[in-house]
This record gives C-alpha cells, structure tokens and sequence, in this order.
C-alpha cells in the first residue's frame, strides 16, 4: 500500500484541480454566468456616465462665471418646494416600494 500512497493524492489532487477548472467560480461552464455579468455592469456604467455628464453640465451652468439663471431658479424652486403662480403644476404620486417607504419628490 505505501508505493502507491503517492500517486493516490496525486490522482486526488489532479480531479480536484479537474473539476474546478471546469466548474469553479471562474471554470469554463461558468463563462456565461462572467458573460452576463459584465453586461450588467457595463450597462450600470454607461447610466453612471450618462448622470455624470449631466452634473457636469449642471455644476458648469451653475458656477459664477457662467450662472444659468434658469437652472439657479429651477434648483432653487426643487430644494425650496416653491412653484412659479405661471406654472402648471403636476402632482405624480410614487409607486410605494415594499421594502419601506415611498421616495419623496
């Protein structure tokens, strides 16, 4: 029994190392799981990019030099709750989320 003690956890260790080449976290049956994966995130990161080049856009309007006097009204009526008596004010009431309350507008 002791010559082939060896080769036993060779063989052992060669079908571990097997089967987790095939399928482990990053074995080749789970490519489409990474595949999907990084469409998902590719997809965050292009509405991340998007809602950054709109602050961009919105602090650049926003700085001294350059001060967007619409952009500063319609800022300050949102942070403030304040409407114009000329405006035409539509109440949307927001679908209640079941993990806890709804988001105020």
């Amino acid at each position: 029994m002791k010559p082939y003690f060896p080769s036993a956890i060779l063989a052992l260790l060669i079908v571990y190392l097997g089967v987790q080449a095939l399928t482990g976290e990053r074995g080749l049956l789970s490519g489409h799981e990474r595949d999907a994966l990084l469409v998902r995130r590719e997809a965050q990161l292009a509405g991340i990019l998007e809602q950054r080049r709109d602050l961009e856009v919105r602090v650049r309007y926003l700085r001294t030099d350059s001060l967007s006097r619409d952009l500063l009204e319609e800022r300050a009526r949102a942070v403030l709750g304040f409407s114009d008596p000329r405006d035409y004010v539509i109440r949307i009431s927001a679908p209640v989320s079941p993990g806890g309350p709804a988001p105020r507008a």
